[in-house]
């Protein structure tokens, strides 16, 4: 009977702790990408937006971030930065392949850490 008690309790307070991971449709992200220029931010924000989620994408050049407003319901800051990093962009989660950062212009060539 204690066991069924405990598995019980066990049960209940797992669904609890599942509950406050509610997800936001409004979430806030912010992240470090690289780049230099205006080019860097119109492909770092259309790589953004690209993804089914994304609300509002503004990367600042001067600082290397990109703020985010997603819906956690459909995407995730790591899925962001992977079509950031498809388009040539070294994240704070994921670095672009060589052969993506090759093709960008040589402006936007940024320098990148191994």
């Amino acid at each position: 009977m204690k066991k069924i008690v405990v598995i019980i309790i066990s049960s209940l307070f797992s669904l609890t702790m599942v509950a406050q991971e509610k997800k936001s449709k409004n979430k806030k992200v912010e992240f470090k990408v690289a780049g230099n220029c205006e080019m860097c931010e119109k492909r770092v924000e259309k790589a953004a937006f690209s993804v089914k989620g994304v609300k509002s994408a503004e990367w600042h050049a001067d600082h290397g971030d990109i703020h985010l407003i997603i819906d956690e319901t459909k995407c995730s800051a790591v899925d962001v930065a992977k079509a950031i990093a498809a388009v040539g962009h070294d994240t704070e989660f994921v670095k672009a392949k060589d052969e993506d950062y090759d093709k960008l212009h040589g402006c936007c060539n940024y320098e990148r850490i191994e």
